[in-house]
């Protein structure tokens, strides 16, 4: 049974920088599409950014040039590097996973296209 689990949220000001990780478990297929979303109350799921098995990525375009999405794949773990946070990326933060056949968009990940969910982590950046 694939299991994912963040860790690494927190509280920040403003211009400062996290690292959320996402360790991974469960999965026997080495063809996947991993990626981080995000919801802030209210507003509905977001895709931030994505990484297939060969190590392509994409990103929606508010965290471009902010925002690193990398993976360990010694340790299982799929990794977001966030820097110059703002007020505006408070939200959950939460990763997901879709192994074998997947779509990528070069726009960012669509939350329709995941089938694997971890719980999240709440990153809050105060002003």
């Amino acid at each position: 049974q694939v299991r994912l689990v963040e860790s690494g949220g927190g509280s920040v000001q403003a211009g400062g920088s996290l690292r959320l990780s996402c360790s991974a478990s469960g999965y026997t297929d080495n063809n996947y599409l991993m990626a981080w979303f995000r919801q802030a109350p209210g507003k509905e799921r977001e895709g931030v950014a994505q990484i297939d098995s060969d190590g392509s990525t994409s990103y929606v375009d508010s965290v471009k040039g902010r925002f690193t999405i990398s993976q360990d794949n010694a340790k299982d773990t799929l990794y977001l590097i966030m820097n110059s946070l703002s007020p505006e990326d408070t939200a959950m933060y939460y990763c997901a996973a879709e192994f074998g056949d997947y779509v990528f968009r070069a726009s960012g990940p669509q939350p329709g296209n995941f089938d694997y969910w971890g719980q999240g982590t709440q990153v809050t950046v105060s002003s």
